[in-house]
């Protein structure tokens, strides 16, 4: 792993971490607002599905580059990919776990406020850190252990007396809403410090591990399509309900997990083949960035 540049401004790290956090809360005011609208919902489980099938197409256009030529990209697919099935399913757990984290985060925002949300879903910091901690045998600080039950007294502090809920046309209910969240959290821990520990396990490319993550994504994520919503999307379609606002929140879902990828990329010099994934460069990048 290259080290990191050391020339880069702290300046510029305030504006990346700018940028990110923007493009952080323009997605959860946008995902709330799709799914509070006083048109018909969309089915959010196929909006999941569709992030899935993008991150592919962006991970297999990657490593196509990478691989230099249309015979060593095929080589690549064939070797690990249509030729290494218990890869695929050692990769399909975090696939599963993400498509609950993903579709838990749409249950919560057609029930909360997108500041509460915003707010509680920062739990997911010290989740990552205690499953790092059990699962990778890491130590954090005394200063970092300080900085994780601040963060929680916080979170507890700003729901402590919750301002008052903005007017929507549909019915919430908060405690649904409180309880997706919680398992987002959970989730967003566990998979990302699973996926990490998968990544170190070999020397298999970075973006062979994405392809086998998010083929094993996209059939989850079209088991729960079917499951959840099989019959009317068999009636109304796919893609119903869709609108340039909710293919925009699409469209930040997938932007913000390039942008924090890039930003990990430069500001740290890592190289493609080793950085994280999209999901784990989200985290990666947050606490990077912040703690300068």
């Amino acid at each position: 792993m290259a080290a990191p540049r050391e020339n880069v401004s702290l300046l510029f790290k305030l504006y990346c971490l700018a940028v990110m956090t923007l493009v952080a809360a323009a997605y959860t005011i946008a995902l709330r607002y799709t799914r509070t609208s006083d048109r018909e919902l969309y089915f959010s489980t196929t909006a999941v599905c569709i992030t899935e099938v993008i991150k592919l197409l962006l991970s297999v256009g990657i490593l196509a580059k990478e691989t230099g030529s249309p015979g060593r990209f095929k080589a690549s697919l064939r070797e690990n990919v249509l030729g290494s099935p218990k890869e695929l399913m050692k990769l399909s757990v975090p696939s599963l776990v993400y498509a609950v984290q993903n579709n838990m985060a749409f249950l919560a925002l057609s029930n909360l406020d997108a500041a509460v949300y915003q707010v509680t879903y920062q739990l997911k910091i010290p989740c990552t850190a205690l499953c790092t901690v059990l699962m990778l045998n890491r130590t954090l600080s005394k200063l970092q252990w300080v900085s994780v039950f601040m963060l929680c007294g916080g979170v507890i502090l700003v729901q402590w007396e919750p301002a008052q809920a903005t007017k929507v046309v549909v019915e919430q209910n908060p405690l649904l809403g409180f309880g997706a969240v919680a398992i987002a959290v959970l989730c967003s821990g566990f998979a990302g410090v699973y996926f990490e520990k998968v990544l170190k396990s070999s020397d298999t490319s970075l973006w062979v591990r994405n392809i086998q993550m998010y083929l094993s994504g996209i059939v989850v994520t079209l088991v729960g399509v079917y499951l959840s919503d099989g019959a009317e999307i068999n009636e109304k379609g796919f893609f119903f309900g869709y609108t340039y606002y909710v293919w925009f929140v699409i469209s930040l879902t997938f932007a913000l997990g390039t942008l924090l990828v890039c930003v990990s990329i430069y500001l740290y010099g890592l190289p493609r083949q080793d950085t994280t994934s999209i999901q784990q460069g989200e985290i990666a990048s947050k606490e990077r960035v912040g703690g300068t």
